[in-house]
This record gives C-alpha cells, structure tokens and sequence, in this order.
C-alpha cells in the first residue's frame, strides 16, 4: 500500500489550521497557514486532529474537509482532484503490476487434529 498521498496530507494540514473561509484565501496566507498547522500539531497530529472533529463533529468536519480539498485542489501546480462520488469510474478488475503480491497463507499447526483438550 502507498504511503499518503502530498496533497492528503496538505489538506489534513489545512483542515487542522486555524485558516477559516471567512478568511483571505491568498496562496500565501494558505501556505502560512498548513506549515504553521505541521509546526505545531505534526503531519501525524494533523490527521489526529482531523479524525477528532470527524468524531466529535462529523457534519461540520465534512464540509471542512470538503473545502479544505477545494483549496488545495484550486492551488496554481495543484494536481487535480480525482472525482468522488457515484460518479468516479470503477475500479480497475485486475491489479496494477506494481501492487505487491498477495502473501501466502500461513500453515496451519502440524497435529492440530491431534491435539486434546484438558476436561
């Protein structure tokens, strides 16, 4: 499995600022605002940070996360979103050739049939 995608953690990062809509959404007074967030909290406490407000708040942080990605996503040298929703294409049916194989399964004890329990 791949690690977290930049822009992912960008988005964390501005989710747990303290930047609001209301705000002058410059690029700047963006960027200021995601590497203040990682000084202060760490990708990890970003994410941490994030996933507390999806518990305690799950309406508010889903419209959070939703703007925070239309910011980042709106960044000039932002790639663009992938789509989301019913819409999005289906997954591909065969693996991509970089996934990793599956790993075996492990073996089962060797008298595992034989063994008693104590009455």
């Amino acid at each position: 499995m791949a690690g977290p995608d930049v822009s992912d953690e960008r988005c964390e990062a501005l989710f747990a600022s303290a930047l609001q809509r209301s705000d002058a959404l410059t690029a700047e007074a963006i960027s200021d605002a995601i590497s203040r967030a990682v000084q202060e909290l760490g990708s990890g406490g970003c994410a941490c940070r994030m996933a507390q407000e999806f518990g305690d708040h799950p309406e508010e942080a889903s419209e959070r996360m939703q703007w925070a990605r239309r910011v980042i996503s709106d960044l000039p040298g932002s790639p663009p979103s992938p789509p989301s929703g019913p819409s999005s294409p289906a997954a591909p049916s065969e693996p991509s050739p970089s996934a990793a194989p599956a790993a075996p399964a492990a073996p089962s004890a060797p008298n595992a049939s034989r063994i008693r329990r104590a009455a």
